[in-house]
Parts: structure tokens; sequence; C-alpha cells
């Protein structure tokens, strides 16, 4: 009779998030709802161990962040080219009882049990990355200034909430193939802090900016009392934007009433602001956008990067779950 011989049991196949920089979208995820990596085989006689399960990549655009679905905890953010994250790692694969062999027991009548793998329910976002995120009230421009600046062609009309969804353009103003990223966002209104309007929705997607672009109506009632509204605003929701270094335009000039205006609505509006960063514009006719461009990119340049706040932890056991979800590995 021989000894004992079964083999160990493979390691089971894990999901792995991948950043791609040829990626843009969630959309793969969004056609998914279950994604599995294949199981291990069994270990063998003869001493074989089994066959380890494959593992399963899903590629996400850069600015990735991924959750724990019921907590809301953050599992990790793919910012970086080849960055990974391993959202549910493979089960331990069993031993064989050739592994149980010892001196005084060289024919081991027992074997161990595989470990299951981690299931879970994630929740996965999208946090555009830009150079420049736009800021203001509802019709003041925005868009029409993405169109004059880039080749992003937004959906642009006469009244509030034209835009209803974020709106990416790179506005290439060197020759040095470094364009300048811009990102227009809904805009704000009073009371946005407590979820008025479309722009609170949507301001994670500036969060990354490093320069926010302060747009001003001219042709408003009080684009004084516009500007100041949107920064107190901001600030009821988000200080970590609120503190972000702005440039502040005011468009529409090319209106004869707001021309008429503009001398005294800079100097309210450097004094408003606390800085001189303040310029005209007329983004329906292009007078200026180029100016402005190439300040901006300059400006930016010596920008640091930015950077998110520290998630806050949040408490599991005012959200128990079955099973302990902090069993997420990075690599790379």
């Amino acid at each position: 009779m021989g000894g004992p011989n079964g083999g160990n049991g493979g390691r089971g196949g894990s999901v792995i998030f991948v950043c791609d920089d040829g990626t843009n979208t969630l959309a793969p995820l969004r056609n998914r709802v279950h994604i599995r990596a294949t199981k291990a085989r069994n270990g063998l006689g003869k001493g074989k161990h089994g066959q380890k399960g494959r593992d399963v990549t899903m590629k996400v655009p850069p600015g990735t962040l991924i959750r724990e679905l019921h907590t809301q905890k953050l599992a990790g953010e793919l910012r970086n080219h080849g960055d990974e994250l391993i959202v549910a790692r493979g089960g331990r694969g069993g031993r064989g009882n050739a592994a149980f062999m010892t001196h005084r027991n060289n024919s081991p009548k027992l074997a161990e049990r595989a470990e299951p793998g981690i299931a879970r329910w994630l929740s996965v976002e999208l946090r555009l990355v830009a150079d420049v995120g736009f800021l203001g009230k509802p019709n003041a421009g925005k868009s029409t200034l993405l169109a004059a600046a880039s080749a992003a062609r937004p959906k642009i009309a006469n009244y509030p909430f034209t835009t209803i969804v974020p709106n990416l353009g790179v506005c290439d103003i060197s020759d040095d193939g470094a364009g300048l990223i811009l990102c227009d966002i809904p805009g704000l209104i009073e009371g946005a802090a407590e979820g008025a309007g479309l722009g609170p929705a949507f301001l994670r997607h500036v969060q990354r900016c490093k320069v926010l672009l302060h747009v001003v109506d001219g042709s408003s009632d009080d684009p004084i009392g516009d500007f100041v509204t949107i920064n107190k605003e901001l600030e009821k929701y988000d200080p970590f934007l609120a503190d972000k270094p702005q440039v502040v335009v005011l468009n529409k000039v090319d209106i004869p009433e707001v021309q008429e205006r503009e001398a005294e609505l800079i100097a309210e509006l450097k004094e408003k602001a606390g800085h001189s960063r303040v310029l005209t514009i007329s983004a329906a006719t292009t007078k200026n956008v180029k100016e402005l461009m190439g300040r901006l990119k300059k400006f930016v340049s010596v920008q640091p990067e930015a950077d998110l706040p520290p998630v806050p932890e949040v408490n599991l056991a005012k959200a128990p779950l079955e099973y302990d979800s902090d069993d997420y590995g990075t690599f790379g």
C-alpha cells in the first residue's frame, strides 16, 4: 500500500478592476450585473494539485471609485493607467491528505475543505478628471464657453438647465500636445446645498479639478449677488471645493447694457473675490476667449496636484454585513 497522494485544490479566481486610459465610460459594468471569476479544480490522486481558477479583469477609466454598496465604505480609487484593485478575492483551495502526512502518521485519513471566495455588491462611480471645472448659475453661458474654447458641442439654448449632464472639452492652445481639459456641469442655484437644482448631483466631477472657472452672467439682474450666492452654496455643500482657486469671468460683455456697467462690475467682482483674477469675455462672439484659455493654462500649470479629502470611515456596526467587507487587496 502506498502513502497518501491526494493533491491540494487550486485557488479560485479573483475579480480585479484595472485602470485603463483607453476606457472612458463605465458602460461595460452597467451591462453586467454579476461578475464571476472561474472556479478552481479539485486536487487529484498521485499528488496532482488542482488547476487555479482564472481571474476576471474589468477595465475602468481613470477616476473610478469603488465602494461596498451597503455601507458605502470606500474600497479604493483607480487613478493611473495600470492600477489594479482586487475587489473579490478567490477562495483558498483545500489541502489533500498528502499535506497532513507526518513521521508518526504516514497515512492520514483526513483532508481540508476549501474556503469559499468573497462575494459582495459594489457601487462603482466615475469622477471625471479635468484641469478646469466650470461653475456658475444656470444660463450663465458655461456651455457656450465650452463650445467656443474646444471642439465639444454641448446642447446650448436660451433657458436654464440646458445642461443636464457633465460635458468635457479639450482646448488645444499649445504645440506640445498638452491640451487644457475643461469640465462643464449643470448650473447651481440658491438652495443647492439642500439639494435644489441639478448641479449638486454633479459637483463630484469637479472635485479633482485644479482650478474652478466661475462664469458670471453680466446680463443678470444682480451679477454680484449671483457670484456671492454660488460661493456661499459651494461652501455649505463642500468646503473642499470652496477652497479651490477660482478664476472669475464676466460673460456677455457683447451686450450694450453690460458694456455700460463693465468697469463697475469688474471692480465689485474683484472686491468680492478677494483677488484680481477677473476677466471679461463674450462666449457668444468668442471675445477674449483665447486670452482666457492662455491665462488659465499658465495658472493651472503652477497649481499642485489636486487630491480628494480623506473619506470618513463607515461604522460597520450601523450597517452589519454577513461577512467582513474589508478584504480588499491592491498591487501593481
